[in-house]
């Protein structure tokens, strides 16, 4: 392979690894939510 391509690779795997990073943020915040939504949910129906 050539020096070009290489760098071509690795750009590719860095894009690649930031949008996996990014997707998993996105799922952590989306589960706390839904775990806060259903808690205040049954606290509100306890009361």
């Amino acid at each position: 392979m050539s020096k070009k391509e290489n760098k071509e690779q690795r750009k590719k795997r860095k894009e690649f690894d930031k949008g996996r990073v990014f997707v998993k943020i996105m799922a952590g915040i989306l589960a706390l939510l839904m775990l806060t939504a259903t808690g205040t949910t049954i606290i509100y129906a306890l009361i």
